[in-house]
């Protein structure tokens, strides 16, 4: 079965500011322009590659700014249909395994892989298969929208 997903570099969402930090507001607004690119081509399978940052003295993102994009992802209409793969090289602060673990409070699909070929395996497996991989479900999960990393368009 063919598979399409979206592969997102780091430079197409994550904007800096005049002092070399992550500019949040504006890295939502790229976030949300993907997000709309997805959704009209249907797709619901998405890799964040951040490889191409490299791990810094402090995180780039704090805890305050994870929830924030947690609920950029809610608003975006993240659901359970939709998976998301973060991969990197290094993540001394744990931020994209914090990130993952949020978020699979939600009942979402979205994992951290220092390897490319495991993200790719993981975001081409069928729902069964992927099930059987990991670990025990979280009987809090709900759906959020339908719709494949989409915005909402409803009110």
């Amino acid at each position: 079965m063919p598979l399409e997903l979206q592969l997102i570099r780091a430079k197409e969402f994550i904007r800096m500011n005049a002092k070399g930090h992550i500019d949040l507001e504006t890295s939502k607004l790229a976030l949300l322009k993907i997000a709309r690119a997805c959704y009209k081509r249907g797709i619901e399978r998405a890799m964040f590659d951040l490889r191409e940052l490299p791990p810094l003295a402090e995180p780039r993102l704090t805890r305050a700014d994870l929830i924030e994009l947690l609920n950029v992802f809610r608003h975006l209409g993240f659901s359970t249909r939709n998976r998301l793969a973060l991969l990197y090289t290094s993540d001394p602060h744990g931020r994209a395994r914090l990130f993952a673990f949020m978020t699979s409070l939600h009942g979402w699909q979205v994992r951290s892989f220092t390897s490319f070929e495991n993200a790719m395996l993981w975001l081409s497996q069928e729902q069964d298969e992927a099930d059987e991989l990991a670990p025990a479900k979280r009987s809090n999960s709900r759906r959020v929208c339908s719709a494949p990393l989409c915005p909402r368009t409803h009110s």
